[in-house]
């Protein structure tokens, strides 16, 4: 494929996805909010409000809300199948985290509210993994606190819900205030270099290596990955309007060992049920101190969740963004890829496929965010470069690598 040409999408793939109820795009939602306010600073990561908390025009709201999706029905199995309860904790921090790195994007660093709501079915979902979820909550915030950020827990809802949810959903409301000069409006421009933060490995704050799943593509990994075991064991764990060949369709079960290859890290201590549940990575306390230190070199941030390395596309107008130095793809997603057959060009329209924050800097300044990240025992390195494109209002993603050149529009 040349880089000039648009990648057409797989059909098989495209229905795959479609049939499960899901869309790496979502194409649909966005349609639906089309016409709604954008609020005062358009390009900024989050919506930003004026400030209705407090009246002062020198100030804004951001208001955030988000779930650990669907990976809620793979913590279940796992739990089913192994009475561990820690997995529940990490799908707190999932939610959470899609919440607050979002908002750290638009500048929200700290103070930070946080309200949970958690849908339940009871007959499945036992007081003690409402316990774990809760617990896991408090401890994140704690490890937070300990690293600067600062959340303060509202308190939530806890619903039994069993007539519309399966298992469980989980999810936090997020809010911040801050001065309107604060808030941080992505502006990116021809020349940026493009700094990529990893999602995998073990930051400095994390007890286990991370798969770099994150809280995204769920549907189709844990389809694609685990055994048709499941599909008998647990069928309360996925939509029953999904037709059965595309239901726990993989060769693993969720407590086989981890395939690995040369080069790979050491994964023996986990299983793939915890490879693909790894807890989303949160980035705060790098942002909180690039807000503080690198402010002045950096022109826009993106946590790249739904629509993967194609996220950045909502955020540019007219600039080409060249992605030719990406972290390899770490083992999860090669996983995922061979066992799926997904097309790879669709793997990095979906997924984070091993870096889920991208900054946009100063060329000259981009080894100092590379530095700092490496604070954190987080990889990061310079991945890319941007250029304007012929015309003004087209914008496009090109990501070179050892799978080939893909051009997103």
């Amino acid at each position: 494929m040349t880089p000039t040409q648009k990648p057409q999408q797989d059909p098989l793939s495209a229905d795959r996805y479609d049939q499960r109820g899901v869309s790496a795009s979502k194409s649909e939602v966005h349609d639906a909010i089309r016409h709604l306010d954008k609020g005062l600073f358009p390009n900024a990561f989050c919506k930003i409000l004026p400030d209705a908390a407090g009246g002062d025009p020198d100030f804004a709201n951001i208001l955030h809300a988000d779930t650990a999706g669907t990976k809620t029905s793979l913590a279940y199995c796992y739990w089913r199948e192994t009475g561990n309860l820690d997995v529940w904790a990490g799908i707190a921090q999932d939610a959470l985290v899609m919440n607050l790195d979002d908002m750290a994007c638009a500048g929200a660093t700290g103070p930070l509210l946080i309200s949970s709501t958690i849908g339940r079915n009871k007959h499945l979902i036992p007081g003690e993994v409402l316990a774990a979820l809760i617990n896991g909550t408090t401890a994140f915030l704690d490890q937070m606190s300990d690293l600067g950020v600062v959340i303060h827990h509202g308190g939530g809802e806890t619903a039994d819900v069993g007539d519309i949810v399966r298992t469980a959903d989980v999810g936090f409301t997020a809010f911040a205030r801050l001065r309107r000069d604060r808030v941080f409006v992505n502006a990116i421009k021809p020349g940026a270099a493009l700094v990529v933060l990893s999602s995998s490995g073990q930051a400095s704050y994390e007890a286990h290596y991370n798969g770099g799943m994150g809280s995204n593509g769920l549907t189709s990994a844990r389809h694609d990955l685990f055994h048709a075991v499941y599909r008998q064991k647990y069928p309360e764990s996925y939509d029953p309007a999904t037709q059965t060949d595309l239901v726990y369709s993989g060769p693993y079960r969720l407590t086989d060992p981890v395939p690995t290859q040369a080069g790979d890290p050491d994964l023996s201590k986990l299983d793939m049920g915890r490879l693909v549940l790894s807890p989303t990575r949160t980035y705060l306390p790098f942002l909180r101190e690039v807000f503080q230190h690198l402010r002045p070199a950096l022109q826009g941030l993106i946590h790249t969740t739904g629509g993967g390395q194609t996220k950045v596309l909502h955020f540019l107008q007219g600039i080409r963004v060249v992605k030719e130095n990406l972290f390899p793809a770490p083992p999860l997603f090669r996983l995922i890829q061979k066992a799926s057959g997904t097309p790879w060009h669709a793997m990095y329209r979906v997924f984070n496929m091993g870096q889920r924050l991208e900054c946009y800097v100063e060329p000259q300044a981009a080894e100092d965010f590379v530095q700092l990240a490496s604070r954190w025992n987080i990889e990061a390195r310079i991945a890319g470069y941007t250029d304007a494109v012929a015309t003004s209002d087209a914008s496009e993603v090109l990501v070179k690598g050892a799978y080939g050149e893909f051009v997103y529009r």
